[in-house]
């Protein structure tokens, strides 16, 4: 990775607007967090700012969170924890995890389940606060957020104490027009012909986000755009890498996020990396909604599924994904295949090559996210083996 500058004038403004405005602390809270402290929003959520707003904090090693998802709330009902985050692959393992034992926990007092450092799932969401509901756990109590490294940690929250909410848009208008287009009330629940978003909510006092075009314009409300950022939390630049720090500081003092996103009743929305994004005869196509309906093919799970493109030799662009092979034997590794292709298909309306590979081996950065330039890059070096129809892959 490379290396952030981040001074203290940042850290201060960010920890000070995370507790003030973010978070809103009390004088009663209690945080929870199993997050490395080697990431931002483990040593900056979770330590610089417990210790400048005097909060107490109960720490638990990220590698028993691995170990045992479940005990992360056992503690937490244990101490009426009330303020904790994590991404949503952890709310998700969780989920999965707690095996019908809510009703045995106390998590009436939490009132802050702040969730960022990817892109936000409402289906991890409802599925959490719907297996947690017998423990008290109160879904208002979602904080979808933004935030970054290069901007010390925190970007934007959502309003405490209020539902989040969820923007479902037609994606092929959204595509055909390049703004997210809502909904109608015929195909809104339909997940092969919409996509929904979580909103990120407002930015924190004395920064600025805007979204623009390729030339720089600024857009309108649900026009999608290049995210930029202003304000005191902004890194000074990369460690000992001025072309990389170019690259995103722009002359006005803005800079450029990576991500691709749009306003909706004045909070952010995050559709995706812009490096990320496939074109496929002629249009965007999100890698996401590639990788959640491959997901969704049994036995495969959340996080076994990368999506890219790659330059073919007619100037096109193939779309492959690479997937966790958890089957043996040569007709269910077929069968896999085939069903991966055909869920992609019905979803997205891409003939994509499916690549099976062993488990475990998409990578993966450090605060747990989808590496898919890192996957991209393995697959074109030829380091990923692919699981043929004689092989067994195993689960």
């Amino acid at each position: 990775p490379k290396g952030v500058l981040i001074s203290q004038k940042a850290i201060c403004a960010n920890t000070t607007g995370t507790l003030r405005y973010g978070l809103k602390v009390r004088q009663d809270d209690r945080a929870f967090s199993w997050l490395p402290l080697y990431h931002d929003m483990g040593l900056v959520g979770f330590c610089l700012s417990p210790l400048m707003g005097q909060v107490t904090v109960d720490y638990m090693a990220t590698t028993s969170f691995a170990r045992r998802p479940a005990l992360w709330l056992k503690i937490m009902s244990d101490n009426q924890c009330t303020a904790t985050y994590a991404p949503s692959f952890g709310y998700d393992l969780v989920a999965r995890r707690i095996n019908g034992a809510a009703g045995d926990l106390d998590l009436s007092k939490w009132r802050c389940a702040g969730i960022g450092g990817d892109m936000v799932r409402p289906d991890v969401l409802e599925m959490f606060a719907e297996r947690l509901a017998p423990a008290g756990f109160d879904a208002t109590a979602f904080v979808p957020s933004y935030g970054m490294a290069e901007a010390t940690l925190g970007i934007t929250f959502s309003d405490l104490e209020t539902p989040y909410r969820v923007d479902v848009i037609d994606r092929a208008q959204t595509k055909l027009l390049g703004r997210a287009v809502p909904a109608s009330k015929e195909i809104a629940s339909n997940p092969e012909e919409t996509r929904s978003f979580v909103m990120c909510g407002r930015p924190m006092p004395g920064h600025t986000v805007k979204v623009c075009n390729d030339t720089g314009v600024e857009l309108k409300e649900r026009e999608i755009g290049h995210i930029l950022v202003k304000g005191p939390s902004i890194m000074a630049g990369y460690f000992d890498n001025p072309e990389a720090t170019e690259a995103v500081m722009k002359a006005d003092g803005y800079m450029d996020t990576g991500d691709l996103g749009y306003w909706l009743d004045g909070e952010i929305v995050i559709t995706g990396r812009a490096k990320d994004m496939i074109l496929h005869n002629g249009r965007n196509v999100w890698p996401q909604d590639i990788e959640w309906a491959a997901e969704k093919v049994e036995p495969l799970r959340d996080g076994d599924v990368a999506a890219f493109g790659v330059d073919a030799k007619d100037n096109a662009e193939t779309v492959v994904v690479l997937a966790h092979c958890r089957v043996k034997g040569d007709e269910e590794v077929e069968i896999l295949r085939r069903d991966i292709s055909a869920v992609v298909y019905r979803a997205c309306g891409i003939e994509c090559q499916v690549v099976l590979i062993p488990p475990r081996s998409l990578p993966f950065t450090s605060s747990g996210k989808l590496s898919r330039a890192g996957a991209k890059q393995r697959y074109q070096a030829g380091e990923y083996s692919e699981i043929s129809r004689s092989e067994s892959a195993v689960a």
